[in-house]
């Protein structure tokens, strides 16, 4: 299969995933008992007035066709009312927070800068620990800095998040007073201070998922040390270190570059754990405001957009394994 070929059958799939996941993301939650217009109605509220607003709303259509509205709104933009009065929302349109009064695509965009700052430098900080301490690790099997290594990746899998958040703030934030332990700073603001306020929760995330990448690391590098072509590198003369990073880890770093993609796609959907200890304005914390406003089309518009970054993280690693390896492009099994 050419990787054109390969590439166009992985976007069509990644459409057909998408339609999907919204089909059952917007049929769930506008099924809920929690009716948007009667929110919107306010009170009193007549039978008239709500007819009206559900009318206004667009939510006097079938499921079928609401569903198909919002994904055309994506793309073409929407309009909800009649002539006498109209709100616009621009694509690429995710509905219409009522209650806010504001498009979702709107505040979506303006939280996502904070859970992508969040998400990114944590990602960075646990690839590096996490794939270094595996490493190390596997080089070193059976020595105490193996043990103890792994002892620390088996204490940091099993933590809660919360836990280590909230002992993070009291022994960094409030005892040794070194670091703030809320709220956020954008960039061009103060480079500085966006960091200086995201430090610990970076910390706190790659922490925990550091070990993972420790424990997976370790195991895939064990493998690869005893396989024939490391022993054969080893006859030719090469040096440990080379035939360590140069050929062990290349081909250890696999899988862990596959669960790296997945787990930053859903990070950036928002780690609504960490925001809400740290007190951060993410995409987490929103879709939270949403759930204890009963924002049906803020949840729908959230929930939608998170699930295409997890299927657009499953679509990237499938080209980056298409790319590296022709195998999988001919539907056969890597290693």
């Amino acid at each position: 299969m050419t990787l054109v070929r390969f590439l166009g059958v992985r976007l069509a799939t990644l459409a057909f995933v998408l339609l999907t996941v919204s089909f059952l993301t917007y049929a769930l939650f506008v099924l809920l008992p929690a009716d948007p217009a009667a929110l919107a109605c306010g009170k009193p509220c007549t039978p008239e007035r709500l007819e009206t607003a559900r009318a206004f709303m667009g939510l006097d259509a079938p499921v079928v066709q609401q569903w198909w509205d919002f994904v055309r709104g994506v793309f073409t933009g929407r309009t909800f009312g009649s002539a006498g009065a109209t709100i616009d929302c621009p694509r690429p349109c995710l509905g219409y927070s009522f209650a806010r009064n504001t498009p979702v695509t709107e505040l979506v965009v303006g939280r996502f800068g904070v859970t992508a700052s969040l998400a990114v430098g944590a990602a960075v900080l646990w690839l590096v620990v996490g794939v270094g301490a595996g490493a190390v690790a596997a080089v070193r099997r059976g020595t105490p800095l193996d043990r103890g290594l792994m002892v620390a990746a088996i204490t940091g899998v099993s933590a809660p998040s919360y836990l280590v958040g909230l002992l993070g703030i009291l022994l960094f934030g409030f005892t040794l007073d070194m670091v703030p332990v809320s709220g956020y700073v954008p960039f061009a603001q103060s480079p500085v201070d966006w960091a200086w306020h995201l430090a610990l929760p970076w910390a706190v995330l790659a922490l925990l998922s550091a070990a993972v990448y420790a424990r997976l690391t370790r195991s895939q590098m064990l493998e690869e040390l005893g396989a024939p072509y490391v022993r054969t590198a080893r006859a030719k003369g090469l040096t440990e270190g080379r035939v360590v990073t140069r050929h062990a880890l290349r081909n250890a770093a696999i899988p862990v570059v596959t669960l790296f993609a997945l787990d930053l796609g859903a990070l950036l959907g928002g780690a609504v754990i960490t925001e809400r200890v740290f007190s951060m304005p993410g995409l987490g914390a929103l879709l939270m405001e949403a759930v204890g406003s009963t924002d049906v089309p803020l949840l729908v518009g959230v929930t939608v957009f998170t699930a295409a970054i997890v299927v657009v993280a499953n679509l990237a690693v499938d080209v980056v394994h298409g790319v590296l390896d022709p195998r999988v492009r001919r539907g056969g099994r890597t290693r």
